[in-house]
């Protein structure tokens, strides 16, 4: 019998393994034809538009060199030496036409600016099918009429939209309230008309529907007489549905769709907190589920001490996880700050989109919370409901590298020696996730948002196994197609045909962050970088490699300042992160060993920082396939492109 069962697991697992193989080919395999298709896609927007400045006169198809469109003007690639479209950025050239329909070419498309140029007619109505993964799409400034198309809303990864300038008509689809990842939205200046879209936790404020003479509500007056028809017509519907099922029925199924109606257009929820609401008012809720455990912290020494906290408890230290706590909202989930009544911090976030069940997200937690190191964010607790899954960390009193890095309210930059450090610190943590933890850890999600410094500014590496957590066709293809904050730059270019996380595609993603250390800039908004270059970071520094430019990158602040070789140095190990060939790449383990020895004379790091590879395998050769654990519940409509927190 045993033997049966052996058998029958064997099977098992040998189909499921040539269920992910067969997968991983078919998406390999549309990935690869996505090529000739970017290109077909350039020509047929070049073809479809009128150029009277000569701007595309540039996009010449005759070259055969692989990645030749990728220096083409206003256009970005996912990596330079690959014909695969990233971005097209055409803005203000002076081009004349209707929306080029050829744009569904360019199926791995995350960005379109067709901005400042006589673009007329009707925005396609099937617009959502021809810009599957658009991110960010800007129209403003053209001469587009017609109604905005419902269909819009099904750009479910829309972070920025601006319609702004235009002759577009009629009402803005209610419908655009869903979408919850839009940062930037406007729609001034327009003909529009009728009542202004609610959106949730997000507010836009008036200048998003400036000039538009027909809108109200929101942030403009309230709009006349549309909640009186509105109750009136619930109340005759409510009339008629109790004449034909009887007077008691009726009236209860009446107010039922009105109240449903009601509760469904308006959408008030100032605190930002239904779904918290929602949970607190569940009865039947075992109250064991809801206990989570975490380290005391006495001055500056922690103790191993087991405590319990209820739902409850952790509902009032947040304010019942009011948007007045929020951190920072992100792709995998809402940061939000606790205060416990001796005045200690935590950090609380919710996660979005994990694939596990109560019980199976219980036991990884458990596995997670005995990953400890210096340079990790302590894990702390957790707590399940049927729907929620909330994480606690320690909280981190200087926030997020990223925004120490680009600063916006012209506080003085970081110096180098503090950067330094940080870089440091930050590669020993990966360093120890790849090669001394056991098993060994992918982040698969790392930028400068994941690393949070303390007090002293030690950088602490958020989400450590998080992305083990979320559902994989969601949470890491996402990471290609919708970063977490908005910002592209920070994944691998073999992430979109392998669908594979290894080990050099987060040493790949921490060469990123070490960019932005000794640049100053942004992962995919480089402010030095010529207008219509390749605003990506990567792409950037190849282009100055190759014009003998590259120590032009170092930030302006840090130069001549007795640094000068530490900074050469550092760029140096930042750019060997970065190459194309992931072989050619460094392990994280030799990015701590080099950038220890840049600061060897700070004694950031000690002898007993040496790494070295544990016996539980070479971390250089571990991979996650991403696709979903179970083969029977993944979507055959799989999301595959490009995909934070």
């Amino acid at each position: 019998m045993a033997g049966f069962f052996t058998r029958k697991t064997l099977d098992f697992r040998v189909l499921l393994t040539l269920v992910k193989i067969f997968l991983l080919l078919i998406v390999r395999g549309s990935l690869t034809y996505s090529t000739q298709s970017d290109i077909n896609c350039l020509r047929a927007i070049k073809d479809s538009l009128e150029d009277p400045d000569g701007y595309l006169t540039t996009w010449n198809f005759s070259n055969n060199t692989e990645g030749f469109i990728c220096k083409f003007i206003g256009i970005d690639c996912w990596h330079p030496y690959e014909n695969n479209v990233l971005n097209i950025r055409l803005g203000d050239m002076g081009l004349k036409g209707k929306f080029p329909l050829g744009v569904a070419g360019c199926s791995s498309l995350t960005g379109l600016d067709l901005s400042g140029n006589k673009i007329y007619g009707s925005i396609p109505t099937n617009i959502s099918k021809l810009l599957v993964y658009v991110t960010s799409l800007d129209l403003s400034s053209n001469q587009l009429s017609g109604q905005i198309p419902m269909n819009l809303t099904n750009c479910t990864y829309l972070n920025v939209l601006k319609l702004n300038n235009n002759q577009l008509s009629g009402q803005i689809p209610a419908q655009f309230g869903q979408l919850d990842r839009l940062k930037e939205f406007s729609i001034a200046n327009n003909r529009l008309t009728g009542q202004v879209p609610q959106f949730g936790n997000r507010t836009f404020g008036p200048d998003s529907y400036a000039n538009n003479a027909g809108l109200c509500g929101g942030p403009l007056p309230p709009c006349r007489g549309s909640s009186k028809k509105t109750n009136g017509a619930a109340i005759v519907g409510a009339t008629f549905a109790a004449f034909a099922v009887g007077i008691g029925i009726g009236i209860g199924i009446g107010m039922f769709f009105y109240l449903g109606k009601a509760s469904r257009k308006k959408e008030e929820d100032p605190m930002g907190n239904k779904w918290a609401k929602r949970i607190k008012d569940a009865k039947a809720i075992k109250a064991s589920i809801f206990t989570f455990y975490w380290e005391i912290k006495h001055l500056s020494m922690f103790e191993n001490l087991v405590s319990e906290m209820t739902l409850s408890d952790l509902m009032k230290v947040t304010n019942d996880f009011s948007k007045e706590n929020i951190i920072w909202l992100g792709r995998t989930g809402t940061m939000y700050k606790a205060v416990l009544k001796d005045g200690t911090c935590l950090m609380v976030k919710r996660l979005q989109g994990t694939q596990y069940s109560s019980h199976d997200f219980s036991s990884e937690m458990a596995t997670l919370a005995n990953v400890k190191h210096k340079n990790l964010v302590p894990l702390l607790g957790f707590c399940t409901t049927e729907e929620e899954r909330l994480v606690v960390y320690r909280h981190m009193s200087n926030g997020r590298l990223h925004d120490k890095l680009h600063l916006k309210d012209g506080t003085e930059p970081m110096d180098w020696p503090l950067r330094l450090k940080i870089g440091i610190g930050a590669a020993k943590g990966f360093a120890w996730l790849h090669h001394g933890c056991d098993p060994h850890i992918i982040h698969r999600n790392i930028s400068s948002n994941c690393i949070l410094l303390d007090i002293d500014y030690e950088p602490k590496i958020l989400d450590s196994g998080i992305a083990s957590l979320m559902n994989p066709v969601v949470s890491h293809l996402g990471t290609c197609v919708n970063s977490e904050y908005g910002d592209m730059g920070y994944v691998a270019p073999e992430y979109a045909k392998t669908l594979l996380a290894t080990p050099k595609g987060d040493v790949y993603s921490f060469g990123v962050v070490l960019l932005e250390l000794i640049t100053g800039e942004r992962p995919a908004n480089v402010a030095k970088a010529p207008r219509r270059f390749s605003r990506n970071i990567v792409g950037w520094i190849f282009y100055l490699s190759g014009t003998y430019k590259l120590q032009d990158a170092i930030d302006q602040f840090l130069v001549g300042k007795g640094y000068d070789d530490e900074l050469s140095e550092f760029l140096n190990v930042a750019c060997s992160c970065v190459l194309t060939d992931p072989e050619e790449r460094p392990s994280m383990s030799e990015v701590f060993q080099f950038l220890r020895a840049i600061g060897q004379r700070y004694n950031f790091a000690t002898e007993d920082d040496i790494l070295q590879p544990s016996n539980s395998g070479d971390a250089d050769q571990l991979v996650e396939l991403i696709i979903a654990r179970d083969p029977y519940e993944i979507d055959v409509k799989m999301e595959v492109t490009y995909t934070d927190e």
